[in-house]
C-alpha cells in the first residue's frame, strides 16, 4: 500500500518523536538496575582504586549500585571489547584509561576501533610518573642525568613494565627529546622491575607517583623529576622534567566511557555526577592523595582530549618501532 505523501511525513514525524520521547523516559528512570563498571586490570592497581572510589560515589547520588567488575588480560583490550560489545544503554560502563589510547596503534588486529566504539563519558583524573634512579646513581638531577649519559657513551638500561606501557612510553619521549641512548628492559609490571633498579642493574625507570612515593619517602629510591607538566602535590620538591627538557610532558588519564549509542541524557546524567564528585573536596583529598589530579571535562571535551592523546603517543610507539607481546 502507498501511504500519500503528508500522511508519511506525519508517521515519520510521529515515530522520531516516539523516539526521544522513550530515550527521555528512559534517562529520567536511569539507573533502574545495578550498574557495571568494567575495569581491564587486576584488583588492586591504581585503576582499579580509582574505579572503587567512583563506584560508591556513583551509587550514592543514583541510587542504585555501581559494581566494579575486573576483567584483566590483553593490557586492557578484553574488557574494552566485552563494553563495546555490551548494550548500549548505560547499565555497562568501561573504566578507560591511557593504555586504552596506546593499545589502538599497539595492536593490529583488534576487533574493535576504541575511538569509534567507546562513547567518551566522563574524565576523573590525570596522573605522572617520576623518573628515577638507584640513590647510589651518580646523577642526583635531570641535567646532571643527560650529562652523565652523553658523557658516558653507551647505551643505558631503562626498565619497562612492558612494550607501550606508560614507563616505556614516557622513557622514549625523554630519550627523544633529551638526546640519550636508552635501551627498554622490559618486565612483566613495574614492581618485578624496581628489585632490578635498587640493584643497579637497571640505571633509570619511570614509574607512575602512586607506585614510587613509599619507595621515595623511605629512601629506596630517588626521584629525578616528574613527567606532568607542573609539580605534583605529594612531591612538591621534585621538579617537572620539563623545566630542564622545554617542552617535555607525559601524563597517563582515567575516566569513564560507555559502548558507543549510549543515549547523551544517560552520558549526561553520569557526567554532571562524576564531575560533581571532581568538585567535593574529600573526593579531590582521596584523588591527590593516591598522586593523580582531579580532571573534570564535559564529554565532547573528554572525546577530544582522547583523540589528541592517542595521535601524539601514535607516533611516539610508530617512531620507536614499538609493538605489543
Amino acid at each position: 500500500m502507498k501511504l500519500p505523501r503528508r500522511k508519511f511525513l506525519h508517521l515519520t514525524a510521529g515515530a522520531a518523536a516516539l523516539s526521544v520521547s522513550s530515550r527521555i523516559a528512559r534517562a529520567q528512570t536511569y539507573p533502574a538496575r545495578p550498574v557495571s563498571i568494567v575495569v581491564g586490570y587486576a584488583p588492586g592497581g591504581v585503576t582499579d582504586i580509582i574505579a572503587r572510589l567512583i563506584g560508591p560515589w556513583l551509587s550514592e547520588r543514583l541510587g542504585r549500585q555501581f559494581v566494579v567488575e575486573n576483567r584483566p588480560g590483553a593490557s586492557g583490550n578484553i574488557a574494552a571489547e566485552a563494553v563495546v560489545r555490551a548494550s548500549p544503554d548505560g547499565y555497562t560502563l568501561l573504566l578507560v584509561a591511557s593504555n586504552n589510547a596506546y593499545n589502538a596503534t599497539l595492536y593490529d588486529k583488534l576487533h574493535f576501533n576504541f575511538i569509534r566504539d567507546i562513547a567518551p563519558v566522563a574524565s576523573i583524573c590525570r596522573d605522572s610518573f617520576v623518573m628515577v634512579v638507584n640513590p647510589s646513581f651518580p646523577a642526583k638531577t635531570v641535567p646532571e642525568f643527560i650529562a652523565y649519559a652523553k658523557a658516558k657513551g653507551g647505551k643505558m638500561n631503562m626498565g619497562s613494565s612492558g612494550p607501550g606501557s606508560g614507563s616505556q612510553l614516557y622513557g622514549e619521549l625523554f630519550k627523544v627529546m633529551a638526546g640519550v641512548d636508552l635501551v627498554a628492559v622490559n618486565y612483566r609490571g613495574v614492581g618485578v622491575a624496581l628489585p632490578d633498579l635498587m640493584s643497579g642493574r637497571l640505571e633509570v625507570m619511570f614509574v607512575p607517583v602512586a607506585t614510587a612515593i613509599g619507595y621515595l619517602k623511605s629512601g629506596t629510591l630517588q626521584p629525578l623529576g616528574v613527567t606532568a607538566a607542573t609539580r605534583v602535590d605529594v612531591l612538591p620538591d621534585v621538579p617537572t622534567i620539563g623545566e630542564f627538557v622545554p617542552g617535555y610532558e607525559a601524563t597517563g588519564w582515567a575516566g569513564i566511557g560507555a559502548p558507543a549509542k549510549t543515549p547523551p541524557e544517560i552520558t549526561a546524567i553520569l557526567n554532571r555526577e562524576i564531575n560533581a564528585a571532581l568538585a567535593d573536596p574529600t573526593f579531590k583529598a582521596r584523588l591527590v592523595d593516591l598522586g593523580v589530579k582531579p580532571f573534570a571535562t564535559s564529554p565532547v571535551e573528554f572525546g577530544q582530549f582522547i583523540a589528541e592523546y592517542t595521535e601524539k603517543w601514535a607516533k611516539v610507539i610508530r617512531a620507536a618501532g614499538i609493538k605489543a607481546d
